[in-house]
Formats: structure tokens, sequence, C-alpha cells
């Protein structure tokens, strides 16, 4: 079946509304829609990349978890990537889960371990030789955010571990949450101080772990459960998730009371119907419970999609539902400029969090729905922060009431609202001279994976804006030390630090710059692959919207954010100005169209000595191998270091070609090995 225009534009807001998405609940811990609606979105994209195989890129939100570790940390490449769990919300899906399971095993029953899905952050912790080394955020799966001085802070958490007989190095995954009686007292106290509540426990712990003063996450009530392991010695995993648990309680880990064995398919939806009795009875908040295949060479033999196991699913219970009334409805104006309609609600408490405020997305939602100011309306929460407004409930709607409309200028800058072809999200048109946007934009120019100015905080940003200091981006390399030593916690030195940090970011690569522009759907891999495929800024200036499509990973949606950005004088302004303060970089040669590697398919297993695999991944990708995570006749390499397990010996079942790393060395080389 071709692939439509229509279809194509439906993916593009699919990418573009699931990464806000993302932002939201994984950096800013401020979500804006429910799980549910997350999920609709995430599930209609994941459907059309499966009938449309085409559309599937390399940085699509379905091809990642979460979203990228915050700036203000150090960031921890994970050994063993921190996936999602696939979801169901019916008997049905779960029933279908436990059929795939066994068709793929060729078995007749499975046991699965059941535990309550938490409500909290994700947390890596790695030990060595007992003690507590490192621990880690799920950040986007890959790379997540150091946390470790925060989590030492976390009584629930040994730093030496009890006993004997644990690995030399292993990785402990759990969920660092807030118990609802330590919630309650945290908002108390912000009550008392006049300062801010959080809205939920999950939103609670996330804050509280995100801290950059370990003081501040030690006067908080946080708990922690282990649910699993990371990396961990192959020979010396036991045979169970149960025996593994065993093991960490041992160790002197805490482990979830709740957790228990279920034989069947029909013993797990007993067990969903006792837990979603039992859920308000619980000290902490959990919205659903998760199966996990018990066995772990079962577990071996389902493997992996690219988001998530094939051997655990996650039964999530039904959204909570509330009646409350619209007294307004006004409008949000994000950093690309989207204009978000809110509704804002007489507060009422849904699923145990009292709720002011729903997003309604878009116009043309509003208008579908017909949410009107004065409404009745249904409020569902499934366990995040921002609901959904169902409906509106027509028979009680107040007299002479009108449908919403959305203003026509923008009530930040008061520059005209625009609606772009094809997109259903109306737009302010002020760009960088919109506060909303100017000041995001900033931020975004000054992160790390941009041009990376060290000590450009947000705070400071907000002054150099809010006094007029600064118009566009520009404008940071006109700042000079006594201007900034004049502002709110800039002395002379950290005046000083700032525009060094400057003047040495002002020595940058084409992809960074390419990035740091901030245009929309233009994250780090588009603005890589637009820089190889050029080689410079005015070769991209210069191609239009049609050749754009040329480039890897680039349709038409972001083709035309692209050309629309540089077909605007003011951004054209901004980039001499920047050019002209001194912003340089080497223009770098077109990539080849045939890589050394191309169609090489690769695992990895075990410990390296000079790279982690992570790193090893990256380089063979680099090259155009594809780095795979099961073995298959079709699999060209294994490559084995310490510790390398049972892939080493199914390898050799299979006839692929085993290689250490000496040779994985030569393969990066660019020298395929005879």
């Amino acid at each position: 079946m071709p692939v439509t225009k229509k279809i194509r534009k439906r993916v593009g807001q699919l990418h573009d509304e699931i990464d806000l998405h993302n932002r939201r609940y994984y950096q800013m811990d401020d979500p804006l829609v429910s799980d549910s609606v997350y999920d609709k979105l995430l599930r209609e994209l994941q459907e059309l990349e499966h009938q449309y195989p085409e559309l599937l890129t390399g940085d699509s939100p379905t091809q990642r978890v979460g979203a990228e570790p915050l700036q203000q940390f150090e960031q921890v490449t994970h050994q063993v990537a921190m996936l999602s769990l696939e979801n169901a919300f019916s008997d049905d899906e779960l029933l279908a889960f436990d059929q795939r399971v066994r068709d793929k095993l060729g078995v007749d029953g499975i046991q699965y371990l059941a535990e309550p899905k938490l409500d909290g952050l994700a947390i890596s912790l790695f030990y060595q030789n007992g003690n507590l080394v490192q621990a880690a955020t799920r950040g986007d799966g890959q790379t997540g955010e150091d946390v470790t001085h925060n989590i030492r802070t976390i009584q629930d958490i040994p730093l030496r571990l009890k006993g004997r007989g644990y690995p030399d190095r292993f990785e402990v995954r759990g969920e660092v949450f807030m118990q609802k009686a330590g919630f309650e007292l945290l908002n108390q106290r912000a009550r008392q101080l006049g300062e801010k509540e959080f809205a939920n426990p999950r939103n609670a712990a996330a804050g509280s772990l995100r801290q950059l003063d370990p003081k501040i996450t030690a006067k908080r009530p946080l708990a922690f459960y282990c649910y699993g392991h990371g990396f961990f010695p192959e020979q010396r995993l036991p045979e169970t998730q149960l025996d593994l648990l065993d093991l960490l309680a041992k160790w002197g880990l805490p482990i979830c009371p709740e957790i228990k064995i279920v034989d069947n398919a029909a013993e797990c939806l007993t067990h969903f119907d006792l837990m979603q009795r039992k859920r308000e009875s619980l000290d902490y908040e959990i919205d659903g419970v998760v199966y996990k295949v018990q066995r772990f060479e079962y577990q071996d033999a389902l493997g992996f999609m690219s988001r998530a196991p094939r051997w655990a699913i996650a039964r999530k219970f039904p959204a909570e539902e509330a009646i409350t009334t619209v007294f307004d409805i006004d409008v949000q104006v994000g950093r690309t400029g989207a204009i978000t309609p809110v509704a804002r609600l007489n507060p009422v408490v849904v699923g145990g969090v009292t709720v002011a405020n729903a997003t309604l997305h878009n116009l043309g939602e509003v208008h579908r729905k017909d949410i009107r100011k004065g409404d009745t309306v249904m409020v569902r929460r499934a366990g995040d922060v921002i609901p959904e407004v169902v409906r509106a409930i027509v028979e009680k709607r107040p007299k002479n009431t009108s449908r919403f409309q959305m203003p026509l200028t923008c009530p930040i800058c008061d520059s005209e609202i625009v609606e772009i072809e094809g997109e259903s999200i109306l737009r302010c048109s002020g760009g960088l001279f919109c506060d909303a946007q100017r000041k995001e934009s900033i931020k975004h120019f000054a992160s790390r994976k941009a041009m990376d100015i060290d000590g450009l905080g947000d705070k400071l940003v907000n002054q150099l804006v809010d006094r007029n200091i600064i118009q566009n981006v520009a404008g940071l390399y006109l700042l000079e030390t006594d201007i900034l030593s004049g502002l709110e916690r800039m002395g002379p030195k950290s005046a000083k630090n700032l525009v060094t940090a400057l003047g040495k970011s002002k020595h940058t690569t084409l992809p960074r710059f390419i990035y740091a522009l901030g245009i929309r759907e233009v994250g780090e891999v588009t603005a890589r692959n637009l820089a190889e495929h050029y080689g410079s800024l005015d070769k991209i200036l210069s191609t239009d919207q049609e050749q754009l499509q040329s480039v890897p990973d680039i349709g038409p949606t972001v083709a035309k954010h692209i050309t629309m950005f540089f077909s605007q004088q003011h951004n054209l302004d901004v980039v001499e100005q920047l050019v002209d303060a001194g912003v340089q970089w080497e223009d770098i040669e077109k990539a080849q169209d045939n890589l050394p590697l191309d169609g090489i398919r690769v695992v990895l297993t075990g410990t390296l000595a000079t790279m982690t695999r992570e790193q090893a991944k990256q380089e063979l990708q680099t090259l155009g191998a594809k780095v795979i995570s099961s073995i298959s006749k079709k699999t060209h390499y294994l490559v084995a270091g310490k510790d390398p397990g049972s892939k080493m010996q199914k390898a050799q079942d299979l006839g692929v070609k085993v290689i250490d790393e000496k040779e994985l060395i030569h393969l990066l080389g660019s020298r395929e090995i005879d």
C-alpha cells in the first residue's frame, strides 16, 4: 500500500507530540497528558510504522525510551539499556501477550512473577566489590543522569552489601518512590513555608532525586524497591527472576513485599483484580501490575523489541474519572510557539490528586469535543499529573454559552497566531522575539549537546531576557563581565567564568551548530545527517525542500520545517550575527554512500576491556553495521568479551564467526575479517 501525503503528515505530527510529552514527563516531571492519551499516540505511531515500514526512522519515538538526560547532571552510559515496558489495557491484551509468549517458546504454560508497577523513578545501581559506586536514572534508555550522591542519602539503599557471594561487578535495577504519608508531610511543610506543592508522589520522588544539592534530597522521604538487574555476569545469574530477587534481598537490597508467583494467564487476571482492590490500602502509589516470565533462559529466547522486552508486560489500571466544571479556557505558548488551549477547572480530586488544569491539546480537539467555558465535564486521570477532559456533559450546559475561539494574537508577545498547512497546532509567529520562545530557544542553544555553554543556567537566561539585555542567542556573545556581575547570584568570578565559557563555545562543529538553532524536529541525529550530507551551512541554505528529502531520515515534514526556518530573514540575521561574533566550525566531507560495514550484522556479549559495549555499538553503527541483541544464522559476527555466557555456545552451534576484542578493533578499522 503506497504512503500518502496525509499519512506522512500524521506520522510527523505524532513524532512532534510524543517527543514533547517525553520531555515533559521524563525531564521536567511535569506531563501534559494522561498515560492513556500518550499510549494512544504511541500505539497509533507503532501501527502506522508497522503498516508502512519505510516511515520507521532511527529517531522515531517508538525506537526510544524516555527522553535525553538533564544537562545539569553528568551523563552515564548504561552497559545494558534500560528499556520501557509494553502495556496491556485489557484482559484480552494480557491474554494475547501470554499467547505470544507460549507460541514463541513452544510451551503449554508459563509461570510469571507479578509485582506492583510502582509510580516512581527507575534507577540503576552499580556495585563493585560490594560497594555502591554509581547510580543513574533511566534517561533515554541508553544514557542517564548520574545521581550517585543523591541516591546515597536514601536509607533503604545499602552503600555496602551484606554477606558474601555477590559478583565482583553487577547492576541492580529498581524504583525510587515516595510513600503516601511522606508525600503528605512534604506538601504540608511546603504549605507552611509558602512553597509550591508537589502534584503527586511520583513527581515528588523524581524532583527530589534531581536536586543538585544532596542535602535537599536527604530531607525528602524517599524509598526504594529492587525489581531486577542490568549488567550481571551470565554465569552467575540464577535460574529465575524470583531467585534473583531472593539473592538481592540476602545481600541487603529491599524487595517489594507484594511480589507473587502466578502459574498461568488465568492467575494473572485474578491477581490483577486483587491488586486493584488492594491499591488504596498500599502505602505507596501503583498504576498497574507488571508480569515477567520467570525463567531467564525463556527471557533470553524471547529477546527484545526496540524499546521493550518481549518477556514482560505492564497491565495498567483503568483511568480514574471525576466530574467538575470549566471556569475558563485560555492558551499557553511553548518553546516552538505552539499554542495549546488549557481548561481551567474548579479543583477536583482525581485518583487522590487535586486537579485544576487540563490540556485541550489543540483547537481541533476543543471543537471536536465542544468544550466550553462553564461546561460540566468528565475528567480522566491515569496516574499522571495533567489529566484529559474526556467530554462535556451537554445536559448540564448553561444557557448562552459559546464555542471557544482561539485568540488572534499571542498572549505573550501580541504577535499574530498562524496556522501552518498540515499541522493541527497553531503557532505564534513571533519566533525568537516572543519571550515564551526566546527563553527556551536560548536555553536549548546553550545546552550540552548544542553549544555547551557551561554556567548559563535557566535563572540567568530568565534575567537576561526579562531585563532585555539580550534579544536573541547572538546577544550571548556580546555579554561582558561587568554586565553579568551586576545580575543576581553572579559575582565577578562567575561572570568571568561564563565569558570564558562563551568564548570556548565559539569553536564548535557544524552538527552542533545546526542542532543549537532549535529548528523544529531537527534533533541531534537529523543535524548530523544534514551536516554529513551537505558538508557546509552554505550548501544547506541553498538547497530546497525536495532536495532535503534525499538526506537520511528527513521526510517532507522535517524538510518543510528546515526550509521554513531558513526562509525567515530574522533567523538568517541571527545566523549572520553569530558568525560575525566569531562562532566557527570546520566544514566536513560529504558522507559516503557505501559504508564499509554496510549490512554486517553483529552481536556483542561479555565485558570489553578497552571500551564499553555501548561505545562498541556506536562505532560499529557509524561504519554501517547493524548491532542486534540475539544470534541467528544471519549474524555475521559474535564479538565475545570477558564472561561471554550462553551466546558463545549458540554462535558455535549456528556456525557464526566468533571474534575477540582485538579482532573487533581490526573490524572497526574498516577492514573485514577473513
